[in-house]
């Protein structure tokens, strides 16, 4: 397997190297749907200018990353794109790895059901194969690489690349069940952006499930392996922000990184939900309304941790996919981390429901935003609410895919449990309602 994700990683390399000599790159580094406020790279170099100067980066309203990235990019600054590149690799290969791993782990809990007689004889069918899972680790590095979310932020350089290449690693560190590791991975994307704070109880669930710890709160080695887990989190998350504040010399950058991703107060247009609806908010119902945005993002963790909890890695793939809706500057950058998972869940075809209207949704909406922008902003024929309209759709149909594969994971697990075939009292036929 080594052979083709080599020649993969080859062909993704070229294609975005080809990509930065051609004409498309300032076009596409100015696209609102691939960089945001957050994650702009000529935000990035103003930051760099500023830092230069003896100025400190976040005395203005321009740059909102953090001190890491920017001294990263101090010294990287005239190989950034081999550094964006290297970023998209990283991720790749860690995806393909934990894909690797998490097929050996269900090939090893499906054989040992197999057994003990625990599935249905009828279910048989819905048994996972080592041929069927063999290429499904190529498939998702294929799925990141090749994915033009992936290679459009990768060429306008949008730092959100290097967020995805931190989430991959925690993700590989959780499922080879590092903890240590996994802590700190996962500290640093907090750091980073915030939200990946909610990838915290997939990746305790995951662990403890690794470990043999029984998921029940009135057992100490639960709260044992909690507070573990969560000493080392906490404490790579204060050595992160003290060596912050340690190259920056104060603590200007949390308002200007974690106070501008929660208040939202840069309503450039972008594929989110924010923008349109905090442009026409009045302003004494903004504090309301932006904390209900907020809490959306975190508010999903709690049930789907409880319906979830003997599937963690499902539950890590719903999860990002909640955070890139909802966060308050998505690009389609966070889109294609999530979708890289969809090749792990292809046993999942047969339960979808909607699978092919999404898709062409998904499909049309990708091709409307640039028509749509162009018609608002050059032309003038058309207003933001054209814009906010695809938005929305953009945004519903990835909600809608979502929870479709939600449907059909579920439905699934039904099946292996009480059978495929389902039949009444009375030996007629039976349907399956989930509710």
């Amino acid at each position: 397997m080594a052979a083709p994700l080599t020649l993969l990683l080859i062909v993704a390399v070229t294609i975005r190297a080809a990509l930065y000599r051609s004409s498309l790159v300032d076009i596409i580094s100015e696209r609102v749907e691939v960089v945001s406020p957050l994650t702009a790279w000529k935000r990035v170099v103003e930051g760099l200018a500023l830092l230069d100067l003896g100025v400190s980066p976040y005395a203005g309203d321009v740059f909102h990353e953090t001190p890491l990235i920017i001294y990263l990019f101090h010294f990287v600054i005239d190989y950034a794109e081999i550094t964006f590149m290297l970023a998209d690799v990283i991720t790749a290969v860690a995806l393909y790895m934990s894909a690797q791993e998490y097929n050996k782990q269900v090939f090893r809990k499906q054989r040992f059901a197999l057994e003990a007689d625990r599935y249905p004889m009828d279910c048989i069918e819905l048994i996972r194969s080592p041929k069927e899972m063999y290429y499904i680790p190529l498939k998702v590095a294929m799925f990141y690489l090749l994915n033009p979310f992936t290679i459009l932020s990768c060429v306008a350089k949008a730092t959100c690349g290097l967020n995805n290449a931190v989430i991959s690693l925690f993700i590989l560190a959780t499922i080879k069940g590092n903890v240590l590791l996994s802590a700190i991975f996962l500290s640093l994307a907090t750091y980073q952006s915030i939200y990946p704070l909610t990838l915290c109880a997939s990746a305790l669930l995951y662990l403890m499930q690794r470990q043999y710890i029984p998921v029940n709160p009135r057992r100490a080695s639960f709260w044992w392996f909690v507070a573990q887990y969560a000493f080392m989190y906490l404490g790579s998350l204060f050595v992160i922000v003290g060596l912050s504040f340690f190259l920056l010399g104060s603590w200007d950058f949390l308002p200007s990184v974690y106070g501008f991703i929660l208040s939202v107060p840069d309503l450039t247009p972008n594929i989110g939900l924010f923008w349109y609806f905090f442009a026409e908010m009045f302003e004494h119902f903004r504090l309301f309304f932006l904390c209900v945005f907020q809490i959306n993002v975190f508010f999903y963790t709690i049930p789907l941790s409880v319906k979830l909890k003997e599937h963690p890695v499902f539950l890590i793939f719903m999860q990002l996919a909640v955070i890139s809706i909802f966060k308050s500057y998505p690009t389609v950058g966070d889109i294609a981390l999530y979708m890289a998972f969809l090749p792990l869940w292809n046993h999942l075809h047969r339960f979808l429901r909607n699978i092919f209207l999404v898709s062409c949704v998904l499909l049309s909406c990708s091709a409307l935003f640039p028509v749509l922008w162009h018609l608002w902003i050059y032309a003038g024929s058309a207003n933001s609410n054209f814009y906010y309209a695809i938005t929305l759709l953009f945004n519903v149909a990835q909600i809608l895919l979502v929870s479709d594969y939600f449907y059909a994971f579920l439905r699934r697990e039904h099946h292996l449990t009480y059978g495929l075939y389902l039949k009444r009292k009375d030996g007629s036929e039976a349907t399956l309602v989930l509710k």
